[in-house]
Formats: C-alpha cells, sequence, structure tokens
C-alpha cells in the first residue's frame, strides 16, 4: 500500500542485502501531470486553453507555470499575468493538477503558434521547436557576469546543490536546478522529477522576486546539459551554466552563439570548459 504526501509517497519494498530479503519502507518521489491553462483577459470561454501537460513533481506550480509560458515565449514578465491559480471543479473541490494562467489586458496570445510546441512529458525538452536563430532573435541582452569565478567556487556548487535538494536526500529521485551569485553564496533552488520542470521552476521563482535577467549568477544542474536547458537559461539571462553532467553538441553551439560560460562534468577538482573560459580564474 502507497501512502503519500504531497511530493513523497512511501511504498513498502523488499530489501536485499547479502542474500538476505527484509521489508521495509522506501520514500519515493511523487510524479503526477500538471495541465498549463491559459486565459486571455477578454476571453469568454468557459475555461482557459490547455497548452501543455506536463509530468511533474507537485509543489511550486505557480512558478513552474510562469517559467514554462516565459521559455515558450507567452509572457515576458510578470506584470503580464493578472492571476496564476488552480482550478475547482463544480463542487469546489480543488484541482491541484491543473492551473491556469490569466494574462493581463491587451497581452496577445497565439494559440496556433504554442499549440504545435508544448512539452507532453517531464523529459521531453523543446521537440524541435526552436532554432538558434529564433532564439536570438528573441533574446534581448547579452551575458554579463562580472568574474572571473575562482575556481574554488566552482568546486564548491555540487555540494552546495546537493545540501539544497532536500527531497533528493529523502527519495534519490529529483532533478535540481539551483543559482548561485559569483561567491558561491545560494540564491534560489528547485527540485523536480524532470530536469526541464526543476529549471521552469527556477525562473518562474526569478521572475516572482523581479530576478531576471539574472545577470552575475551561476547555474548549477544536476545533471546533463541539453540544448533547451540552455535556451532556458539564456533566455533568463544566466551567464554562466554548470553541470555535473556532458554538454549535447547543440548546447554547445548555442553556449558559443550567445557567449555563455558552459562547464561540464563538474565534481571535485575535476570539470571541463566548453564555452566561455574567460570567466573562470584558474
Amino acid at each position: 500500500m502507497v501512502r503519500r504526501k504531497k511530493e513523497i509517497a512511501v511504498v513498502p519494498v523488499l530489501n536485499i542485502r547479502k542474500g538476505e530479503g527484509r521489508e521495509l519502507d522506501d520514500h519515493v518521489i511523487v510524479e503526477e501531470p500538471l495541465e498549463i491553462r491559459v486565459r486571455p483577459y477578454d476571453s469568454d470561454l468557459a475555461e482557459g486553453i490547455s497548452v501543455a501537460v506536463t509530468m511533474r513533481t507537485p509543489g511550486d506550480d505557480v512558478a513552474l507555470a510562469l517559467g514554462f509560458l516565459f521559455s515558450e515565449n507567452v509572457i515576458e514578465k510578470v506584470g503580464q499575468v493578472l492571476e496564476v491559480t488552480h482550478l475547482e471543479d463544480a463542487d469546489g473541490t480543488l484541482q491541484t493538477n491543473v492551473v491556469e494562467v490569466r494574462l493581463a489586458p491587451g497581452i496577445a496570445f497565439n494559440t496556433h503558434h504554442l499549440s504545435r510546441h508544448v512539452f507532453t512529458s517531464s523529459s521531453c525538452g523543446i521537440c524541435g521547436k526552436t532554432t538558434i536563430d529564433e532564439i536570438t532573435a528573441r533574446v534581448e541582452w547579452d551575458p554579463q557576469a562580472r568574474g572571473p569565478v575562482p575556481v574554488r567556487i566552482l568546486q564548491q556548487l555540487p555540494e552546495r546543490l546537493a545540501a539544497a535538494q532536500t527531497l533528493f536526500a529523502q527519495t534519490g529521485g529529483l532533478h535540481g536546478s539551483a543559482l548561485f551569485d559569483l561567491q558561491g553564496q545560494l540564491v534560489a533552488a528547485c527540485e523536480d522529477v524532470g530536469r526541464h520542470n526543476a529549471l521552469d521552476k527556477l525562473v518562474g521563482t526569478l521572475m516572482q522576486q523581479g530576478g531576471i535577467p539574472a545577470r552575475d549568477r551561476i547555474l548549477m544542474l544536476s545533471g546533463r546539459i541539453g540544448f533547451e536547458l540552455v535556451q532556458k537559461a539564456v533566455c533568463a539571462g544566466i551567464p554562466i551554466i554548470a553541470a555535473i553532467g556532458a554538454p549535447t553538441s547543440l548546447a554547445i553551439e548555442l553556449a558559443n552563439r550567445f557567449g555563455t560560460t558552459l562547464i561540464g562534468f563538474l565534481k571535485g577538482e575535476r570539470f571541463n570548459i566548453y564555452v566561455g573560459d574567460q570567466r573562470v580564474e584558474l
């Protein structure tokens, strides 16, 4: 029988050690769908327009919706949104897996453009949506960081990210995205079963705090660096991206286009600088 809280479920397992089995309770991360709906200000529809369903870890749903719509170029700032709410059924029961984003007056919403490019799972990424030229046309700022960042600061980030991942410590089943200043101090951190969702939650949190563009900041990722993660970071104005895992070729190409420092395989005293080594003090 599964017992659960919002983010964590407790499940019975048969634990095998040295050839012997014993029954234990294990903590696993909860994964549930979240439907994101958008309602234009002047809409006369009975409900908002469904734009995405993503598999996520419950929690920070407002930040996730804001970050997702920012990454999808639906909104540019929090001021373009009147409210983000979980919907209610006719009997008043809260629909915890549906959020509606109501746009402010005068904010256009092109449903045809977005409907071809939504996330359909926690790991599918941009699904071929965006060319680098399209991202270049959208982004209005160049990456800035006063730097350079000492190597010793970078080497501390994986451990500090791990310390910020409280749910991962309990379940081992989450991706993490954390933002640090150039002195290695934590600014914000988010977790989710999907690496894209974790970064969307982080970007949404920054939007709520007025922290975009996120200049003079370092993004630390718990896994690999895919193209779509660099896209989200570039759109948020983050100049330095570091990760425990490897970058992809297209991620490197996008970082090159924008002059974003890209660091992979950051573990212990070893890491690779793929782009932007001028921001690292050896």
